[in-house]
Order: structure tokens, then C-alpha cells, then sequence
């Protein structure tokens, strides 16, 4: 049994971590790394620091607009699944690489396997949500996270080999939590003390490619009394610039930094701002009250159990949460038990 394994974003490295290992015990895996985070910060360090099998192909792709970063992959898979000749083509989550993974296995007529199928924002303008959408329905076997998407899937009529193993991305925070207290140095080389701090992302491109967007985001940022750590995203960082705008005092800005660093910098946050999916569940996961700058969430579990808010960007709202937001009940089962790897080998295991 041969599967092939496609990732090409840091999220995607996060959950190959937790699955990859796993399934080698017992399958011959070959990974591709399309190359759609390509930076060393975005990219190389995760596979050195998660002990990711290295990439059997790497394919370079790098950014570009959605039509062409797509389409360049669709090209470069083909090729590979007609040499390759896998058994299973198994995707990760929502991004160009997903679709495009699953697109050229469906056109080959090779079964896929959708890791976190079932997530929607209910925002077709989102490129994610078509991807997850699209996914989804070319799948064979869906192993949705939670309870909420596996309804979404059964409203959509897909109800056949959907598996709710839990999150992949909290088997890796269990798993690496413990490491990243052992061999991340980032709090004291930032000289940070616990919970002294907000830890912000910014990457989404309805914000970053958005002058009005950012301004807000940026604006409400400087004009809070708190201390902010912010690892600036490439392509927020050219936006920025671009844009002519400007970070104020309180606003430590450092470089993207690896699963290890973003787990140290997670725990001893006080709160965390974000705009992206995997981060709002870590939050969750870390147990720290998140902040979410979109108008909408995939991961509406974590705003109905009262640990995350969604607040757009609306400069108010963001100033009045980063002071008053905290949680009001305690967190729910909601992801899991950790074992989502184990059980989604145990059900490709019964497949075959």
C-alpha cells in the first residue's frame, strides 16, 4: 500500500507531524512539499524541528496568484501520481495545495482522503472555503474534526466513510509541548515575563490585501496600552510596506518563527489576536482567550464554548476585546482526545 502525502503551508507541516510517523509503521508514505510556503521561517524549519519525514519531492511552486499557483501544481502532481502510482492521495486542510492534491487524484481516479474535512465559514468569497468545499466533495474517505463538521458534511449529503477522528493539530501540541519547554530559548531571548503579553498573527489575504483592513488591524494594535508580539508574515510585512503604514512602540516585531517558538510564545501569552485558523485552535488548546480578526470562523465550536471572539476588523471592537475579553465557562471536549493519528491508521487499516 502506497499513500502519497501532499503539503505545501505551515499548518499542513503541523499535522504531518502527528500523521506521517504514524502511518509509515505500516505504509509506504511518499511526501510532496509544493513548495507554497517557501520561506525558511514558513517552511524548512518545521520539517528539521517536528522530525517531518524530509520531502520525497519538493516542487518549488511559491506564490502567485491563485489561477496560476494552482494550475502549476495541478501540472507538477500529475506527473508525479502518474510515476508514483499511489494507492491513496492523502490532504491536509484548505489551502491551494489541498485542492490541487485532490484535484489531480480525483482526475486520475485515485482515492483521496481529506484530513479536517467538514470545516465551514459559510463565506464563499473565502479561496479556503472553496478549497474545503471542493475537497470535500472529490473525497473518498473524510475525516472531519469535530461534531459540527461532520454535520456540515451530512447537510451537503456526504455521508459515506466520514470518520470524526478528532484534531491532528491537537495530537501535535500534545506531543510537542513538552519539547518546545525543553529546547525553545524564544521567551528569554525576547526578554518576555508569563502573561505579560499579547501574542498577535496577521496573514489572511482579506486583511493584508486590504489597505482599510490593515489600517484598522494596525491602528487598534498601536493604539492599545498592552505589549504586543508579533511574528510578521512575509506577505504582511510587503503589504505594510507597501501600504506606507506603520507599527507603534508597544508592537515588539520579530521574524516568522518555527512550531516550537509559536508554542513557547502561545503559553505564556496573556491573550492571542489572530486572523488565522490554526492559531485559534492552539489558542484553544493552550487555553488562552483568542481574538479573531475575520468576520467569520471555521472553528465556531471554539466561539461557542466562550474562548474565542470574532471580532472583524473593526478597530473598537479589537481595542475592547484585547482589555475585556475573558472567557466565562470553562472549555468543553471539543477536538478530541489526541489520537486522531492513531485512528485515522486504524481506518485506512480497515480500507485495505
Amino acid at each position: 500500500m502506497k499513500i502519497l502525502t501532499v503539503v505545501g503551508a505551515r499548518p499542513q507541516f503541523i499535522k504531518a507531524a502527528a500523521v506521517s510517523n504514524i502511518i509509515r509503521k505500516e505504509f509506504d508514505e511518499v511526501l510532496i512539499h509544493t513548495g507554497q510556503h517557501y520561506d525558511e521561517n514558513m517552511s524548512k524549519v518545521f520539517f528539521d524541528e517536528l522530525n517531518i519525514p524530509k520531502p520525497d519531492y519538493n516542487l518549488g511552486v511559491g506564490s502567485g496568484n491563485h489561477g496560476k499557483q494552482t494550475g502549476t501544481m495541478l501540472i507538477e502532481l500529475e506527473e508525479i501520481y502518474l510515476k508514483e502510482k499511489p494507492d491513496m492521495v492523502l490532504v491536509y486542510g484548505d489551502t491551494n495545495s489541498t485542492l490541487a492534491g485532490a484535484l489531480a487524484a480525483s482526475k486520475l481516479l485515485i482515492p483521496v482522503a481529506h484530513v479536517e474535512a467538514g470545516l465551514r465559514s459559510f463565506d464563499m468569497n473565502m479561496p479556503e472555503e472553496q478549497n474545503r468545499i471542493l475537497t470535500d466533495h472529490i473525497s473518498k474517505i473524510l475525516f472531519p474534526p469535530t461534531k459540527t463538521a461532520v454535520e456540515n458534511l451530512n447537510n451537503e449529503g456526504i455521508k459515506d466513510n466520514v470518520h470524526n477522528v478528532g484534531d491532528v493539530m491537537f495530537d501535535a501540541v500534545i506531543n510537542f509541548k513538552k519539547l518546545s519547554t525543553e529546547k525553545s530559548n524564544i521567551i528569554n531571548i525576547l526578554n518576555l515575563e508569563d502573561k505579560e503579553y499579547i501574542l498577535t498573527t496577521i496573514h489572511r489575504a482579506e486583511n493584508t490585501n486590504d489597505i482599510n483592513r490593515l489600517k484598522n488591524i494596525i491602528e487598534a494594535l498601536n493604539e492599545s496600552d498592552r505589549k504586543i508580539v508579533l511574528p510578521l508574515h512575509p506577505r504582511t510585512k510587503k503589504y505594510v510596506e507597501d501600504y506606507g503604514l506603520k507599527f507603534g512602540d508597544n508592537i515588539k516585531l520579530i521574524e516568522p518563527v518555527g512550531y516550537l517558538d509559536m508554542i513557547s510564545l502561545e503559553m505564556h501569552s496573556q491573550k492571542i489576536v489572530t486572523d488565522s485558523g490554526g492559531v485559534q485552535k492552539e489558542a484553544f488548546f493552550m487555553k488562552k482567550p483568542c481574538i479573531t480578526m475575520r468576520d467569520e470562523t471555521e472553528w465556531v465550536e471554539t466561539v461557542e464554548n466562550g474562548w474565542n471572539v470574532v471580532v472583524g476588523t473593526d478597530k473598537s471592537k479589537i481595542l475592547k476585546s484585547i482589555v475585556d475579553f475573558v472567557p466565562d465557562k470553562p472549555q468543553e471536549d471539543i477536538f478530541g482526545n489526541g489520537k486522531a493519528g492513531e485512528k485515522i491508521l486504524n481506518i485506512l487499516r480497515q480500507r485495505i
